[in-house]
Protein backbone atom coordinates (compact mmCIF):
# COMPACT_ATOMS: atom_id res chain seq x y z
CA UNK A 1 0.00 0.00 0.00
CA UNK A 2 2.49 2.31 0.84
CA UNK A 3 4.75 1.75 -2.37
CA UNK A 4 2.12 3.11 -4.18
CA UNK A 5 1.69 6.48 -2.64
CA UNK A 6 3.32 9.36 -3.42
CA UNK A 7 6.91 10.46 -2.37
CA UNK A 8 6.87 13.51 -0.98
CA UNK A 9 5.74 15.09 1.60
CA UNK A 10 2.86 17.72 0.12
CA UNK A 11 1.72 15.06 -2.26
CA UNK A 12 1.12 12.83 0.84
CA UNK A 13 -0.81 15.25 2.66
CA UNK A 14 -2.54 15.90 -1.02
CA UNK A 15 -3.67 12.71 -0.62
CA UNK A 16 -4.68 12.56 2.83
CA UNK A 17 -6.65 16.00 2.71
CA UNK A 18 -8.53 14.31 -0.23
CA UNK A 19 -9.36 11.53 1.39
CA UNK A 20 -10.75 13.34 4.77
CA UNK A 21 -12.65 15.87 2.22
CA UNK A 22 -14.26 13.21 0.62
CA UNK A 23 -15.12 11.34 3.95
CA UNK A 24 -16.34 14.81 5.48
CA UNK A 25 -18.89 14.70 1.84
CA UNK A 26 -20.05 11.27 2.62
CA UNK A 27 -20.55 12.50 6.26
CA UNK A 28 -22.46 15.65 5.37
CA UNK A 29 -25.28 13.09 3.02
CA UNK A 30 -25.14 10.66 5.55
CA UNK A 31 -27.04 13.09 8.46
CA UNK A 32 -30.03 13.50 6.07
CA UNK A 33 -30.51 9.72 4.62
CA UNK A 34 -29.98 8.26 7.98
CA UNK A 35 -32.63 10.82 9.34
CA UNK A 36 -34.94 9.95 5.94
CA UNK A 37 -34.22 5.88 6.93
CA UNK A 38 -34.99 6.10 10.52
CA UNK A 39 -38.55 7.56 9.77
CA UNK A 40 -39.32 5.63 6.57
CA UNK A 41 -38.14 1.80 8.38
CA UNK A 42 -39.39 3.02 11.58
CA UNK A 43 -35.99 2.54 13.37
CA UNK A 44 -36.02 5.42 15.49
CA UNK A 45 -33.42 8.13 15.72
CA UNK A 46 -31.78 6.52 18.77
CA UNK A 47 -31.33 3.28 17.18
CA UNK A 48 -30.72 4.32 13.87
CA UNK A 49 -28.03 6.65 15.05
CA UNK A 50 -26.39 4.69 17.72
CA UNK A 51 -26.27 1.35 15.92
CA UNK A 52 -26.50 2.17 11.96
CA UNK A 53 -25.10 5.52 11.50
CA UNK A 54 -22.42 5.46 15.09
CA UNK A 55 -21.35 2.04 12.68
CA UNK A 56 -21.28 3.57 9.20
CA UNK A 57 -19.40 6.56 9.97
CA UNK A 58 -16.90 4.83 11.71
CA UNK A 59 -16.18 2.59 8.88
CA UNK A 60 -13.16 4.34 7.73
CA UNK A 61 -11.82 4.91 11.11
CA UNK A 62 -12.48 0.88 11.66
CA UNK A 63 -10.71 0.06 8.29
CA UNK A 64 -7.85 2.46 8.66
CA UNK A 65 -7.04 0.42 12.41
CA UNK A 66 -7.42 -2.88 11.35
CA UNK A 67 -5.52 -2.44 8.04
CA UNK A 68 -2.61 -0.86 10.39
CA UNK A 69 -2.73 -3.74 12.62
CA UNK A 70 -2.61 -6.09 10.14
CA UNK A 71 0.56 -4.12 8.65
CA UNK A 72 2.25 -4.63 12.11
CA UNK A 73 1.43 -1.05 13.03
CA UNK A 74 -0.20 -1.18 16.59
CA UNK A 75 0.45 2.29 17.79
CA UNK A 76 -1.15 3.66 14.44
CA UNK A 77 -4.15 1.16 14.97
CA UNK A 78 -4.95 2.16 19.06
CA UNK A 79 -4.64 5.66 18.89
CA UNK A 80 -6.49 5.74 15.64
CA UNK A 81 -9.40 4.20 17.94
CA UNK A 82 -8.96 5.99 20.59
CA UNK A 83 -7.86 9.61 19.87
CA UNK A 84 -11.07 9.17 17.30
CA UNK A 85 -13.68 8.93 20.06
CA UNK A 86 -12.00 11.70 22.02
CA UNK A 87 -12.58 13.84 18.65
CA UNK A 88 -15.86 12.50 18.46
CA UNK A 89 -17.13 13.54 21.94
CA UNK A 90 -15.62 16.90 21.46
CA UNK A 91 -17.37 17.08 18.43
CA UNK A 92 -20.97 16.66 20.01
CA UNK A 93 -19.58 20.14 22.34
CA UNK A 94 -19.17 21.54 18.72
CA UNK A 95 -22.70 20.39 18.06
CA UNK A 96 -23.96 21.78 21.52
CA UNK A 97 -22.62 25.10 20.85
CA UNK A 98 -24.86 24.93 17.18
CA UNK A 99 -27.81 24.46 19.42
CA UNK A 100 -28.04 27.93 20.73
CA UNK A 101 -31.70 28.11 21.96
CA UNK A 102 -31.29 25.06 24.70
CA UNK A 103 -28.16 22.73 26.04
CA UNK A 104 -28.44 19.90 23.71
CA UNK A 105 -28.15 17.35 26.12
CA UNK A 106 -31.28 18.59 27.75
CA UNK A 107 -33.48 19.04 24.39
CA UNK A 108 -32.07 15.12 23.51
CA UNK A 109 -32.12 13.12 26.93
CA UNK A 110 -33.53 9.61 26.13
CA UNK A 111 -33.04 6.15 27.98
CA UNK A 112 -31.52 4.96 24.67
CA UNK A 113 -28.51 7.77 24.99
CA UNK A 114 -28.24 7.23 28.39
CA UNK A 115 -28.01 3.19 27.68
CA UNK A 116 -25.57 4.01 24.99
CA UNK A 117 -22.86 5.88 27.58
CA UNK A 118 -23.29 2.63 29.97
CA UNK A 119 -22.41 0.61 26.93
CA UNK A 120 -19.14 2.68 26.07
CA UNK A 121 -18.10 2.92 29.63
CA UNK A 122 -18.49 -0.99 30.21
CA UNK A 123 -17.00 -1.96 26.38
CA UNK A 124 -13.86 0.62 27.02
CA UNK A 125 -13.73 -0.51 30.80
CA UNK A 126 -12.85 -4.49 29.31
CA UNK A 127 -10.92 -3.41 27.07
CA UNK A 128 -8.38 -1.83 29.93
CA UNK A 129 -9.19 -4.92 32.03
CA UNK A 130 -7.92 -6.93 28.86
CA UNK A 131 -4.79 -5.14 28.73
CA UNK A 132 -3.56 -5.69 32.36
CA UNK A 133 -4.49 -9.53 31.75
CA UNK A 134 -2.04 -12.05 31.07
CA UNK A 135 -0.61 -11.88 27.54
CA UNK A 136 -2.50 -14.91 26.24
CA UNK A 137 -4.04 -15.94 22.66
CA UNK A 138 -5.76 -18.54 21.09
CA UNK A 139 -5.27 -18.56 17.19
CA UNK A 140 -3.51 -15.07 17.56
CA UNK A 141 -6.43 -13.72 19.24
CA UNK A 142 -6.75 -12.54 23.03
CA UNK A 143 -9.83 -13.75 25.27
CA UNK A 144 -10.80 -10.26 25.64
CA UNK A 145 -11.50 -9.66 22.09
CA UNK A 146 -14.65 -12.15 21.63
CA UNK A 147 -16.01 -10.76 25.22
CA UNK A 148 -16.08 -7.11 23.76
CA UNK A 149 -17.54 -7.72 20.71
CA UNK A 150 -20.24 -10.19 22.65
CA UNK A 151 -20.46 -7.31 25.25
CA UNK A 152 -21.24 -4.85 22.69
CA UNK A 153 -23.71 -6.68 20.20
CA UNK A 154 -25.71 -7.66 24.30
CA UNK A 155 -25.84 -4.04 24.61
CA UNK A 156 -27.73 -3.28 21.24
CA UNK A 157 -29.70 -5.80 22.51
CA UNK A 158 -30.56 -4.41 25.12
CA UNK A 159 -31.38 -0.82 23.66
CA UNK A 160 -33.39 -2.16 20.98
CA UNK A 161 -35.74 -3.96 23.68
CA UNK A 162 -36.27 -1.44 25.70
CA UNK A 163 -36.98 1.54 22.60
CA UNK A 164 -40.66 0.27 22.91
CA UNK A 165 -41.32 -0.15 26.45
CA UNK A 166 -38.46 1.99 29.04
CA UNK A 167 -38.61 1.65 32.25
CA UNK A 168 -37.45 4.83 32.75
CA UNK A 169 -38.49 8.17 30.58
CA UNK A 170 -37.34 12.03 30.51
CA UNK A 171 -39.51 14.34 31.98
CA UNK A 172 -40.49 16.54 28.76
CA UNK A 173 -40.32 19.68 28.95
CA UNK A 174 -40.75 22.79 26.29
CA UNK A 175 -37.51 22.28 25.04
CA UNK A 176 -37.15 18.91 24.76
CA UNK A 177 -37.19 18.09 21.06
CA UNK A 178 -38.94 14.07 20.39
CA UNK A 179 -38.25 11.81 17.86
CA UNK A 180 -40.83 12.32 15.22
CA UNK A 181 -41.45 11.47 11.74
CA UNK A 182 -41.20 14.37 9.02
CA UNK A 183 -44.72 14.55 7.27
CA UNK A 184 -43.71 12.51 3.95
CA UNK A 185 -41.12 10.67 5.12
CA UNK A 186 -43.62 7.17 4.27
CA UNK A 187 -43.85 8.20 0.90
CA UNK A 188 -39.71 8.21 0.14
CA UNK A 189 -38.33 4.84 -1.51
CA UNK A 190 -37.35 2.38 1.07
CA UNK A 191 -34.39 1.21 -1.25
CA UNK A 192 -33.17 4.09 -3.02
CA UNK A 193 -32.33 5.36 0.73
CA UNK A 194 -30.66 2.02 1.38
CA UNK A 195 -28.44 2.05 -1.29
CA UNK A 196 -27.30 6.01 -0.94
CA UNK A 197 -26.38 4.36 3.04
CA UNK A 198 -24.60 1.74 1.39
CA UNK A 199 -22.55 4.30 -1.41
CA UNK A 200 -21.64 6.76 1.39
CA UNK A 201 -20.34 3.80 3.31
CA UNK A 202 -18.41 2.50 0.87
CA UNK A 203 -16.62 5.78 -0.48
CA UNK A 204 -15.91 5.94 3.61
CA UNK A 205 -14.44 2.24 3.76
CA UNK A 206 -12.21 3.37 0.79
CA UNK A 207 -11.16 6.23 1.87
CA UNK A 208 -10.31 4.52 5.20
CA UNK A 209 -8.17 2.37 3.62
CA UNK A 210 -5.77 4.65 1.53
CA UNK A 211 -5.60 7.05 4.05
CA UNK A 212 -4.29 4.27 6.57
CA UNK A 213 -1.05 3.86 3.78
CA UNK A 214 -1.35 7.77 3.51
CA UNK A 215 -0.77 7.79 7.23
CA UNK A 216 2.17 5.16 7.63
CA UNK A 217 3.50 7.05 4.98
CA UNK A 218 3.88 10.62 6.90
CA UNK A 219 4.73 8.73 10.12
CA UNK A 220 8.02 7.59 7.21
CA UNK A 221 8.88 10.98 5.73
CA UNK A 222 7.87 13.44 8.90
CA UNK A 223 9.41 11.04 11.59
CA UNK A 224 6.83 11.73 13.97
CA UNK A 225 5.48 8.94 16.05
CA UNK A 226 2.38 6.99 15.14
CA UNK A 227 1.14 7.24 18.52
CA UNK A 228 0.84 11.46 17.49
CA UNK A 229 -0.14 10.69 13.90
CA UNK A 230 -3.42 8.01 15.28
CA UNK A 231 -4.48 10.24 18.02
CA UNK A 232 -4.08 13.75 16.51
CA UNK A 233 -4.45 13.53 12.51
CA UNK A 234 -5.89 10.23 11.28
CA UNK A 235 -8.36 9.96 14.46
CA UNK A 236 -9.89 13.77 13.61
CA UNK A 237 -9.80 12.52 9.93
CA UNK A 238 -12.06 9.62 9.85
CA UNK A 239 -14.20 11.48 12.65
CA UNK A 240 -15.25 14.25 10.82
CA UNK A 241 -17.99 11.81 9.25
CA UNK A 242 -19.47 11.96 12.97
CA UNK A 243 -18.85 15.81 13.32
CA UNK A 244 -20.61 16.99 10.37
CA UNK A 245 -23.88 14.26 10.95
CA UNK A 246 -24.20 16.12 14.14
CA UNK A 247 -23.71 19.80 13.44
CA UNK A 248 -26.44 18.63 9.91
CA UNK A 249 -28.76 16.80 12.47
CA UNK A 250 -28.80 19.64 14.89
CA UNK A 251 -29.77 21.96 11.80
CA UNK A 252 -32.59 19.72 11.27
CA UNK A 253 -33.61 19.21 14.50
CA UNK A 254 -33.19 15.79 14.51
CA UNK A 255 -31.38 16.33 17.95
CA UNK A 256 -31.63 12.55 19.57
CA UNK A 257 -29.78 11.17 16.21
CA UNK A 258 -27.22 13.83 16.57
CA UNK A 259 -26.70 12.89 20.21
CA UNK A 260 -26.98 8.93 19.40
CA UNK A 261 -24.52 9.08 16.60
CA UNK A 262 -21.70 10.14 18.52
CA UNK A 263 -22.41 8.06 21.58
CA UNK A 264 -23.25 5.01 19.43
CA UNK A 265 -20.36 5.77 17.11
CA UNK A 266 -17.89 6.15 19.80
CA UNK A 267 -19.40 2.45 21.24
CA UNK A 268 -18.92 0.86 18.56
CA UNK A 269 -15.00 2.54 17.65
CA UNK A 270 -14.46 0.57 21.01
CA UNK A 271 -14.38 -2.21 18.78
CA UNK A 272 -11.85 -0.85 16.90
CA UNK A 273 -9.47 -2.57 19.16
CA UNK A 274 -10.82 -6.21 19.19
CA UNK A 275 -11.10 -6.09 15.40
CA UNK A 276 -7.17 -4.89 15.76
CA UNK A 277 -6.34 -7.96 17.84
CA UNK A 278 -8.02 -10.35 15.13
CA UNK A 279 -5.92 -8.54 12.51
CA UNK A 280 -2.77 -8.11 14.38
CA UNK A 281 -0.75 -11.34 13.66
CA UNK A 282 2.25 -10.61 16.13
CA UNK A 283 0.63 -11.32 19.54
CA UNK A 284 -2.27 -9.59 21.85
CA UNK A 285 -2.60 -5.80 20.42
CA UNK A 286 -4.14 -5.02 24.20
CA UNK A 287 -0.66 -5.40 25.62
CA UNK A 288 0.75 -3.38 22.76
CA UNK A 289 -0.72 0.23 25.15
CA UNK A 290 1.86 2.40 26.21
CA UNK A 291 0.98 4.62 28.86
CA UNK A 292 -0.15 7.42 26.79
CA UNK A 293 -2.78 5.23 24.93
CA UNK A 294 -4.14 3.96 28.31
CA UNK A 295 -4.52 7.45 29.34
CA UNK A 296 -6.51 8.75 25.91
CA UNK A 297 -8.75 5.32 27.29
CA UNK A 298 -9.43 6.83 30.81
CA UNK A 299 -9.99 10.13 29.08
CA UNK A 300 -13.16 8.31 26.81
CA UNK A 301 -13.84 6.55 29.99
CA UNK A 302 -14.18 10.31 32.02
CA UNK A 303 -16.21 11.63 29.30
CA UNK A 304 -18.33 8.65 28.58
CA UNK A 305 -19.45 9.27 32.23
CA UNK A 306 -19.71 13.21 32.01
CA UNK A 307 -21.54 13.30 29.29
CA UNK A 308 -24.15 10.41 31.01
CA UNK A 309 -24.14 12.66 33.77
CA UNK A 310 -25.51 15.52 31.32
CA UNK A 311 -27.99 13.60 30.02
CA UNK A 312 -29.45 12.42 33.47
CA UNK A 313 -28.98 15.93 34.75
CA UNK A 314 -30.50 18.11 31.93
CA UNK A 315 -28.89 21.02 32.13
CA UNK A 316 -30.95 23.78 30.48
CA UNK A 317 -28.29 26.37 29.63
CA UNK A 318 -24.08 26.53 30.94
CA UNK A 319 -21.23 28.05 30.39
CA UNK A 320 -21.46 30.14 26.66
CA UNK A 321 -24.45 28.24 26.55
CA UNK A 322 -23.35 24.88 26.58
CA UNK A 323 -23.50 22.46 29.06
CA UNK A 324 -20.99 21.57 32.38
CA UNK A 325 -20.82 18.10 30.00
CA UNK A 326 -20.00 19.95 27.41
CA UNK A 327 -17.42 22.07 28.88
CA UNK A 328 -15.85 18.92 30.44
CA UNK A 329 -14.97 17.29 27.83
CA UNK A 330 -13.58 19.93 25.59
CA UNK A 331 -10.78 19.91 28.85
CA UNK A 332 -10.67 16.59 28.58
CA UNK A 333 -9.95 16.67 25.06
CA UNK A 334 -6.97 19.20 25.72
CA UNK A 335 -5.76 17.92 27.86
CA UNK A 336 -5.17 14.38 26.59
CA UNK A 337 -3.73 16.26 23.81
CA UNK A 338 -1.39 17.80 26.09
CA UNK A 339 -0.22 14.29 27.23
CA UNK A 340 0.84 13.50 23.91
CA UNK A 341 3.67 15.93 24.18
CA UNK A 342 4.98 15.39 27.54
Amino acid sequence: MVSMLPENLFETLAVFLTCAGIIGFSGTRLAAVADQLADRAGLGEALMGGVLLGAVTSISGSVLSVSAAWNGAPDLALSNAFGGMAAQMAFLAVADMVLRKVNLEHAAASLENILQCALLVLVLSIVMMASYSPDWTFWGVHPGTPIVIGVYLYGVHLINRFKGRPMWRPVRTSDTVTDEPEEGSGRLNLSHLWARFAFHALLLGLSGWVLEGTASRLIEITAMEAVVVGALMTSVATSLPELVTSIAAVRRGALTLAVSGIIGGNAYDALFAAFSDIAYREGSIYHKLDDRLSFWITVNLAMGGLLAMGLLARERQGVANIGFESVGILVLYGLGVLILFV
